[in-house]
């Protein structure tokens, strides 16, 4: 994909758009299509008409594919905007930062029980970094959480 395009679809994929192709990859994973009631129902919209309209603008933009049956698949997955933040693991998607703030936390716990704790500066020191890049970590995966859009 092209930076003119990637640009594109970052331009296009927001809002209410990003929420159904949130739900459209969600329903991907689970290995069945979508169909307009359903994202109606699912997102809360009020008409059937503003989910087809969204529906549609994803298959225009090459991101699902529409079913002789009316139903809508993912097409191709794009990591643009706030999905950029998240893995696929399997058939679930999590912050990335998830795995960075359970393996430093993880470090720091095993630091604490493993190793003597004294009040030597190379100690606090240690516990301090610890700590706080633990935190930020937390944080930043508690943020994406926030800002997903479904």
């Amino acid at each position: 994909m092209g930076g003119s395009e990637e640009a594109e679809l970052e331009a296009r994929l927001k809002g209410r758009t990003l929420q159904v192709y949130w739900y459209a990859l969600k329903a991907g994973d689970s290995g069945h299509g979508i169909g307009v009631r359903e994202v109606q129902r699912a997102l809360g919209f009020k008409s059937p008409s503003v989910a087809l309209y969204h529906l549609e603008k994803l298959r225009e933009l090459g991101l699902l594919t529409k079913t002789k049956t009316g139903e809508y698949h993912v097409a191709r997955e794009v990591k643009v905007g706030l999905l950029k933040f998240f893995v696929k693991l399997g058939r679930f998607r999590f912050p990335r930062f998830l795995l960075y703030a359970v393996f430093s936390t993880s470090l720091l716990i095993a630091y604490v029980i493993l190793y003597p704790q004294t009040l030597t500066p190379h100690n606090l020191m240690a516990l301090l970094f610890g700590i706080t890049s633990s935190l930020i970590l937390w944080y930043e995966t508690i943020k994406a959480l926030r800002e997903t859009p479904f």
